[in-house]
C-alpha cells in the first residue's frame, strides 16, 4: 500500500434543490469589532445562505485586519464548500478561539468567497450590519 491510499476520499457534493447555496452581495456595511478594536471594515461583504441554516457575512481578506488574527492548526471539511481553515483572535481570549473561518480553496460552486472570511456571532463583541451611507 502507498501513501496514497491513506488518505481519505473526500466526497464533493454540488449545491441543489436539496441542499441550496446562494451567494449575493451584501449591500451594506459590515463592522466587526472585539474588545474594542475593528477587526473589519466593508462595504464588499457576501452573504452566503446554505440550505436551512443562517445566513453567513463572508468579508473580503483585504477588509479584515489580518494582524489581529492568528492562525490555528483546527480545520474542518465540507462537501459544498471546501477545507475549511480557521483563525483565533487573541484580544478576545479563550472565547475567541477559532473564531474566523475560511475556505481558501472553495470548490468551484462556491469559488466567489476565495479570499473571503467569516466570523461566529457568538466569538466577537460585534457584527453590526448598517446602510453603507
Amino acid at each position: 500500500m502507498n501513501q496514497q491510499d491513506l488518505t481519505p476520499t473526500r466526497t464533493i457534493k454540488t449545491p441543489g434543490p436539496d441542499h441550496p447555496i446562494a451567494i449575493k452581495h451584501n449591500p451594506n456595511r459590515i463592522v466587526i469589532s472585539i474588545a474594542g478594536h475593528i477587526v473589519a471594515d466593508t462595504l464588499g461583504a457576501l452573504t452566503l445562505s446554505e440550505a436551512s441554516y443562517p445566513a453567513v457575512q463572508y468579508i473580503p481578506r483585504k477588509d479584515v485586519d489580518m494582524a489581529l488574527l492568528e492562525r490555528t492548526a483546527h480545520s474542518t471539511y465540507c462537501p459544498y464548500k471546501g477545507d475549511c481553515a480557521y483563525f483565533s483572535i487573541p484580544l478576545g481570549g479563550e472565547r475567541s478561539t477559532n473564531a474566523v473561518w475560511t475556505y481558501e480553496n472553495p470548490h468551484a460552486a462556491v469559488v466567489d468567497i476565495k479570499d473571503y472570511l467569516a466570523f461566529y456571532k457568538d466569538r466577537v463583541d460585534l457584527i453590526e450590519e448598517g446602510p453603507a451611507g
